[in-house]
């Protein structure tokens, strides 16, 4: 008899177990970074990795696809729309082609500090720009990290002041905020995809580029590049985006594991990130280009132009709301 129950209590453990074992939730992680230690993406989704999985106990498993390996811009955000992707950290370019609202941020001279950018990512305007985009396209931003405080790098010659980009082609992310931004400074503006950019630019298809320190060593752009104006002209970001629906899948447990991932992931990501922007023009002269640092009178020529037009676009293009929200909060959080 005895044994009998003990067959019976292993059978039910079994058949309570079997679910269990199919129950494991698959999260495929996509970012655009090489996969080394080094880069900001990387090193935090193997942070988000390593918590996401132990805090679950393994009922979530996470899969890195790191380099654009999961396709580029468009491509990579339409798998986290459709459901195909549950989890990309996204420049705010490739978001635009599915949500183009997030072009407000590439509004020129916003932010004073790094300290300042977070705050704003950090407070209610998060909120309310995710649930705005989990209404239209069903993609939840979990938070929001530093693609790097951008500037622009040439092979011609040293930008100073805005009259030195008349005639420049400069590459874009594919964002129609960019374009306005460029052209507003006298050059001629070229959307061309991250993946494109470093064979563009050793063909000589454009004359230069707009971005952080973090990419410019991601893809070895100095390379093609003799000069860098450390304008700072947009704090651009990489957001965290998951699939809402499978988000909303999740158990209580699991989805407070994602969140604790990512707040962990943002962390690390912000911090590798802001290192390299605040030790830029070491960083960059090392490689042997030739770096200038405008004067502040400078950078107010530079504002003067791009700002207005700018935001006007983005108020006509994007709206007027989305454009309204984020200065509130940035007049909110400014010290």
């Amino acid at each position: 008899m005895k044994l009998s129950r003990l067959i019976f209590a292993a059978a039910a453990a079994a058949c309570l177990a079997a679910p269990l074992a199919h129950a494991q939730k698959t999260l495929k992680y996509a970012h655009f970074q090489p996969a080394k230690d080094d880069q900001p993406k990387h090193a935090a989704a193997l942070a988000f990795k390593d918590h996401v999985e132990k805090a679950t106990g393994g009922s979530v498993k996470v899969e890195i696809y790191p380099a654009g390996q999961f396709g580029k811009d468009q491509p990579t955000m339409e798998g986290v729309k459709l459901g195909t992707l549950e989890l990309a950290v996204a420049h705010d370019g490739a978001i635009a082609t599915v949500h183009k609202p997030i072009g407000v941020l590439g509004i020129p001279f916003i932010f004073d500090s790094h300290e300042h950018a977070w705050r704003v990512y950090d407070s209610a305007w998060l909120k309310g720009f995710s649930d705005d985009m989990v209404k239209k396209q069903g993609i939840r931003m979990l938070g929001v990290a530093d693609n790097g405080v951008r500037h622009f790098t040439n092979s011609l010659r040293p930008i100073q002041t805005p009259a030195d980009m008349k005639g420049m082609k400069i590459r874009i992310q594919p964002s129609p905020v960019f374009k306005a931004l460029v052209e507003s400074l006298g050059a001629s503006a070229s959307a061309i995809p991250w993946a494109e950019l470093p064979t563009a630019l050793q063909q000589k298809v454009v004359d230069g580029q707009e971005n952080g320190v973090t990419n410019i060593l991601a893809a070895s752009l100095y390379q093609h590049q003799k000069y860098a104006t450390l304008d700072g002209h947009v704090w651009s970001v990489h957001a965290y985006l998951v699939n809402e629906r499978f988000y909303q899948g999740l158990s209580a447990t699991e989805r407070k594991a994602v969140d604790e991932g990512v707040a962990k992931a943002v962390a690390i990501h912000r911090k590798m990130t802001s290192d390299q922007d605040k030790n830029a023009k070491a960083i960059l002269e090392k490689l042997g280009m030739q770096v200038y640092v405008p004067t502040a009178a400078q950078v107010g020529e530079f504002r003067k132009l791009a700002q207005p037009p700018v935001r006007q676009w983005a108020e006509a293009e994007i709206g007027k709301a989305y454009v309204d929200d984020l200065f509130k909060a940035i007049a909110a959080t400014s010290k």
